[in-house]
C-alpha cells in the first residue's frame, strides 16, 4: 500500500467524486436477463419534475437504495428504474409564475406556444431532483431514466384510455371542481391555499309540507341554499328520525325538497341538519350521488347568481347572501347567527375566494378494477408491510367511487376524445381521426382537458418497460419485486398501480378468475410482489414538519455539514416499520463521529500494512478477501464468531425491513466490538518485533484483521457506500478485484460458519474484568501513568483461571496492570474489590480507603441487587408466570437468583467488614 489516507475524515472531499465515478462507469446498469431468475427490481416514486429534495425522499431514498445495493452484493441482478413525473398541476403554476413577472397570461400565449414554454423550462430547471439523488449515490440505472411525458409512454396512456373506453370503464359525467371567479378557470387543490377567517354560522328554518313544524338547519353560506336539493340529517340522531322521508319547503324559492338520512351529516354540527346543495359543495355532491338528488347551478362563471337563482339572478354571490339573510329575516325563517371561524379557500394566484363549481368530466368506473386489486391483496399475492396498512387499503377499496381522470390544464396528457359540433358525440381514438365516428363530420375538435397526473404514475410498473408491446424486458422485470413509499400516496398511487396493473397485464376483461390457471394469470399480474411503508420523518420534537412551523430540515444543507454517509445512517437506524423519525441532528453529529472511527481504523490498519511490507513481514498480494484465515487466538476466535453472528443479524434484519436492527447491529460490531476490543488487543500482535516468529505472529494478526476489516466494509457499504467505497478502494492500492465495493460480495451467513460460543463466552470473562479493572482505578482515582497489580479469584475454578492466564498481554495493556495474581481465597473483604458470579477482582492499591465513599458505593451496589432479587423472587412465585413461561426463561431466571444470592452475601459482609474498620 503505496499511499495513505488524509489524515482527517472529509466528506465533501470524496463523496462528489465517487458519485461522478459511479454515473460515469455505469456501474448500476443492468442488461435485460434472459430469464426472470434471481432478478430483484424496484420503481423509484418519480418526484415532480419541480421538485426538490425533502427529508421524506431522503428516508425513501436510503431505504431503497440499502435495499438495493443489499440485494445486488448478494448476487441478484438488480435494476432499480428512475424517473420524473411532469406533475401537471405543479408545473403548468411553475411556468404561469414565470410568465407573470414577464407581465404575460397563458391565455395570452395560447395552448401551443403555452405548452412549448412549458418544455424550454422543464429542458432547463427539471432535472434539479435527479441530480441531487446523482450526488447522494442512489445506485438507479441512469440509461433507463424516462420522464411521464415521453412518447412511447404517452403512446401507452393514450392506449390504456383507449381501451377502457371501448370496455365501458371510461365515461363522461358531473363533477365538483375548484372554480376561480377572477381568473375564469377551474383550479386544482394545489392551487387553493386555506385561511382561518372569522365567519358566520346561519340557522334557517325550512318548513315541514303538510305540518306547522319544521326543521332549522346550520349553514356558512346562505346564498347557496337557492340550489337546495335536499336536507339531510344522520340517521341515528333521534331528534330528526321522525322527519326522514318527509318534505320541506326551500324558503325564498318555493320548492319542495326531500329530508333524507346519510352519515354526512353531523349530530354535533349546528344543529345536526345540513342542507344539500349537489352543483356547489363536493360533500353535498357525494351525498347527491348516493341519493340520486337533482343538480341546480344557480352562479355563472364570474360567481354572479344566475336564472336558477329566481329574483336574485344577476346579483354577486356576497351581495346575493346579504339580500337573502334579509328577507329570511322579514319572512322570520331566520332563527340565528352565530359566529364562526371558516376554512376559506382562496385563488393562490389572485386571493379570491374559491367556489366549487359542478362541470362535466371524465371518470374511470372503477368497480371491475377494484374487484382485482381487492383480491390480490386478500389472497397475499401482494405483501403489505407493516401488515396493518392491509386492513387500511381494503377498507378504502372496498368503499371506493368512481375516478374523476380529466383536469382542466394544458399541460399533461391531453384526453383522447374529439367532440363533434355537430351531432354532439364524442370519438375516442389511438390516433388524431379526421371525422366524427358517429355522423361522418369533419367539424370536430379535441377535449380541452387532460389526464390526471396519477393516471399515468398508475401506468408506471408495466410501461416503462415497454408495453403495450410485449417486450423481453416486461416478460423478465415484471412485476417488480418491492415498491418502497410513503403513506400519503398509498390511495393516489399504490392501489392505482394494483388496479391497473392487474387488470392490464391480467387480460383486461377476459381473465376469468374462477380457474387455476386465472388465478396464476391474476397472482402474475400484480404490479409489485411487496409494498413497504415508510414512516414519516419529523424534527426532534416529533413535531410534522412544515413550511409555517419554520421546522423544515433542508436535507442538502445537514449534507453538507456531516456528509451523506451519517444522514443516510442517521435515517436508517431510527426506521422502523410503523414508527415515526424524530431527526436530531445530535444522532448524525454521532454517525459523523463513526464515520471518523471507521476512517481512523482504517489508518491504523494501513500504517501497519505498509510498515509490514517495508520490513519483509507481509505482503498485500498475500491477501485474499475470499479466503477466511485461521483463526490463532482468542480474539480471532472472538471477532469471527461476532462478524457471522452480526452478518446474520443483518440479512434477517433486511428481510424484514428492519433498517433501525441491522444499522445498530453493524454500528455496535464495528465501534464496540471491532475498533474498541479487537483493534486495541490485536495492537500487541502488531507490534510483536522483528524476529522471524515475531514476524510471523504480526503477518497472521495483520491479515486476520485486514480480513475482518475488508468484510466490515463490505456489510457497511449500502448503508455508507460513500466512505467505504473510498476505504475499499485503498485496501487494495486503487486496484480493486471489482470495479465497485457495491459490485463485491456482500458478506452472508453460511451453513459451516458456525458461531463460536465458547469464544464468545470467554471473552465476554476478559471484557468483564477489564472493565472492572478500569471502573476500580477510576473510583480510587488512580491516574492512567500508573500500572497496578491486581489479584484474582476465580469463583468456579481452573477455567476461568484458565482463560485470564492466557490472556495475561491483553490485560496487562487494556486494564493498566502491572501484575495479575491469582488466589484460592474469597476477596469479597478487601477494599478494592469487583464482585462477579465468576470472579473476584481486586485493584492492589495502598490508599487510604473512604471508608464512607466505600459503604456508599456497596449499599447502592446491595439495594440494586435487592431490587433484582425481588423481582426474581416474585415471577419465581407467581403460578401463573411459571405456567406460561419457557422452560429456558424460568431456568435462567432461577440461575440468576442462585447467583444474586451468592452476591448478595458477599456484599453484605464486606459492609459489615467496614463497619468494624469505622
Amino acid at each position: 500500500m503505496s499511499h495513505e489516507l488524509p489524515k482527517a475524515y472529509n466528506p465533501g472531499a470524496i463523496e462528489s467524486r465517487w458519485a461522478e465515478y459511479w454515473v460515469a462507469e455505469k456501474l448500476f446498469h443492468v442488461n435485460t436477463p434472459e430469464s426472470a431468475e434471481n432478478v430483484f427490481d424496484l420503481l423509484l416514486p418519480p418526484p415532480n419534475v419541480t421538485g426538490r429534495l425533502h427529508m421524506g425522499h431522503m428516508l425513501n431514498q436510503t431505504e431503497m437504495d440499502i435495499i438495493i445495493r443489499w440485494k445486488r452484493m448478494s448476487g441478484f441482478t438488480t435494476l432499480w428504474l428512475p424517473g420524473t413525473d411532469h406533475a401537471g398541476i405543479a408545473t403548468q403554476m411553475m411556468v404561469e409564475r414565470q410568465l407573470a413577472t414577464e407581465g404575460k397570461k397563458r391565455q395570452e400565449l395560447g395552448r401551443e406556444k403555452f405548452i412549448e414554454r412549458v418544455w424550454e423550462w422543464k429542458g432547463h430547471y427539471g432535472g434539479a431532483i435527479l441530480d441531487q439523488m446523482k450526488r447522494l449515490g442512489a445506485s438507479v440505472d441512469w440509461d433507463r431514466e424516462y420522464f411521464t411525458m415521453d412518447e412511447n409512454l404517452s403512446r401507452a396512456v393514450r392506449e390504456v384510455f383507449v381501451r377502457l373506453y371501448e370496455q365501458g370503464l371510461i365515461y363522461r359525467g358531473n363533477y365538483i371542481v375548484n372554480w376561480c371567479p377572477r381568473c375564469v378557470t377551474a383550479i386544482s387543490d394545489l392551487e387553493v391555499v386555506h385561511e382561518e377567517t372569522q365567519g358566520k354560522l346561519y340557522e334557517i328554518k325550512y318548513p315541514i309540507v303538510g305540518s306547522k313544524d319544521s326543521i332549522t338547519v346550520a349553514t356558512t353560506r346562505p346564498e347557496t341554499m337557492l340550489g337546495d336539493t335536499a336536507v339531510a340529517v344522520n340517521p341515528n340522531d333521534e331528534r330528526y328520525k321522525h322527519l326522514i322521508g318527509r318534505v320541506a319547503k326551500l324558503p325564498l324559492m318555493d320548492r319542495e325538497i326531500p329530508i333524507i338520512a346519510d352519515d354526512w351529516a353531523n349530530p354535533e354540527f349546528g344543529t345536526g341538519a345540513v342542507k344539500v346543495t349537489p352543483a356547489h359543495d363536493p360533500n353535498d355532491f357525494a351525498i347527491g350521488q348516493r341519493h340520486h338528488l337533482p343538480q341546480i347551478n344557480i352562479m355563472d362563471e364570474y360567481a354572479r347568481m344566475n336564472e336558477n337563482a329566481g329574483p336574485y339572478a344577476g346579483l354577486d354571490r356576497f351581495a346575493a347572501r346579504t339580500k337573502i339573510v334579509e328577507d329570511l329575516e322579514a319572512q322570520h325563517l331566520l332563527v340565528r347567527v352565530k359566529d364562526h371561524m371558516l376554512s376559506i379557500g382562496k385563488c393562490d394566484r389572485c386571493k379570491t375566494i374559491v367556489e366549487p363549481r359542478l362541470s362535466t368530466q371524465w371518470f374511470v368506473k372503477i368497480a371491475p378494477l377494484a374487484k382485482r386489486a381487492i383480491e390480490v391483496v386478500d389472497k397475499g399475492y401482494i405483501k403489505f408491510t407493516p401488515d396493518n396498512y392491509k386492513t387500511i387499503y381494503l377498507n378504502w377499496m372496498n368503499n371506493i367511487y368512481d375516478w374523476c381522470i380529466s383536469r382542466q390544464l394544458w399541460w399533461g396528457h391531453r384526453i383522447p376524445a374529439w367532440h363533434c359540433a355537430d351531432c354532439k358525440q364524442h370519438t375516442v381514438a389511438r390516433t388524431t381521426p379526421t371525422k366524427c365516428a358517429h355522423c361522418g363530420s369533419a367539424n370536430i375538435e379535441q377535449d380541452t382537458d387532460v389526464l390526471d397526473t396519477w393516471f399515468s404514475s398508475a401506468l408506471l410498473p408495466f410501461t416503462t418497460f415497454g408495453w403495450p408491446d410485449k417486450t423481453k424486458d416486461l416478460e423478465v422485470f415484471y412485476p417488480t419485486s418491492l415498491l418502497v413509499t410513503g403513506f400519503d400516496i398509498l390511495f393516489f398511487w399504490v392501489a392505482r398501480m394494483i388496479m391497473m396493473g392487474t387488470w392490464f397485464m391480467g387480460d383486461e376483461d377476459k381473465l376469468d378468475t374462477s380457474t387455476q390457471a386465472g388465478q396464476k394469470k391474476l397472482a402474475e399480474s400484480v404490479p409489485f410482489r411487496e409494498v413497504y411503508i415508510h414512516a414519516l420523518v419529523r424534527d426532534a420534537d416529533r413535531q410534522k414538519m412544515s413550511k409555517t412551523k419554520g421546522n423544515v430540515l433542508d436535507p442538502i444543507e445537514i449534507i453538507e455539514r456531516f456528509g451523506t454517509d451519517a444522514v443516510r445512517f442517521t435515517l436508517a437506524s431510527m426506521a422502523a416499520p410503523g414508527t415515526d423519525i424524530a431527526f436530531n441532528e445530535d444522532r448524525t453529529e454521532g454517525y459523523r463521529a463513526f464515520a471518523n472511527k471507521i476512517w481512523n481504523a482504517a489508518r491504523f490498519i494501513f500504517m501497519n500494512v505498509d510498515r509490514a511490507q517495508e520490513s519483509g513481514a507481509w505482503s498485500l498480494s498475500q491477501f485474499d478477501a475470499s479466503a477466511t484465515p485461521k483463526p490463532s487466538t482468542l480474539e480471532d476466535r472472538w471477532i469471527l464468531s461476532r462478524f457471522h453472528s452480526v452478518t446474520q443479524q443483518v440479512d434477517e434484519s433486511l428481510n424484514n425491513y428492519r433498517f433501525d436492527e441491522a444499522a445498530n447491529a453493524i454500528y455496535r460490531f464495528f465501534w464496540n466490538e471491532f475498533c474498541d476490543w479487537y483493534i486495541e488487543i490485536v495492537k500487541l500482535r502488531l507490534n510483536a518485533g522483528d524476529s522471524d516468529t515475531d514476524k510471523a505472529t504480526t503477518r497472521a494478526a495483520l491479515d486476520f484483521t485486514l480480513h475482518i476489516f475488508e468484510g466490515s466494509l463490505r456489510l457497511l457499504s449500502p448503508f455508507m457506500p460513500f466512505i467505504t467505497e473510498e476505504i475499499w478502494n485503498a485496501i487494495y492500492d486503487g486496484k480493486p478485484p471489482k470495479k465497485s465495493i457495491a459490485l463485491a460480495e456482500y458478506p452472508k451467513p453460511s451453513p459451516e460458519a458456525v458461531s463460536d460460543h465458547a469464544a464468545e463466552e470467554e471473552m465476554s470473562l476478559l471484557q468483564a474484568l477489564i472493565v472492572d479493572v478500569r471502573t476500580i482505578r477510576a473510583e480510587m482515582k488512580i491516574e492512567n501513568k500508573q500500572k497496578t497489580p491486581i489479584e484474582v479469584h476465580a469463583s468456579n475454578g481452573n477455567r476461568i483461571e484458565r482463560v485470564f492466564q492466557a490472556n495475561l498481554n491483553s490485560i496487562h495493556k487494556l486494564a493498566n496492570v502491572e501484575q495479575v495474581g491469582f488466589t484460592s481465597t474469597s476477596l469479597s473483604n478487601a477494599a478494592g474489590t469487583r464482585v462477579s458470579p465468576n470472579y473476584e477482582v481486586r485493584v492492589v492499591y495502598e490508599q487510604k480507603i473512604d471508608v464512607a465513599a466505600e459503604r456508599e458505593r456497596l449499599t447502592k451496589e446491595l439495594k440494586k441487587l435487592e431490587t433484582e432479587m425481588t423481582n426474581a423472587q416474585r415471577q419465581l412465585s407467581n403460578e401463573q408466570f411459571m405456567a406460561k413461561a419457557p422452560e429456558k426463561v424460568v431456568e435462567g431466571i432461577k440461575r440468576r437468583s442462585g447467583e444474586l444470592a451468592g452476591l448478595l452475601e458477599k456484599i453484605q459482609r464486606a459492609l459489615a467488614d467496614l463497619d468494624d474498620q469505622g
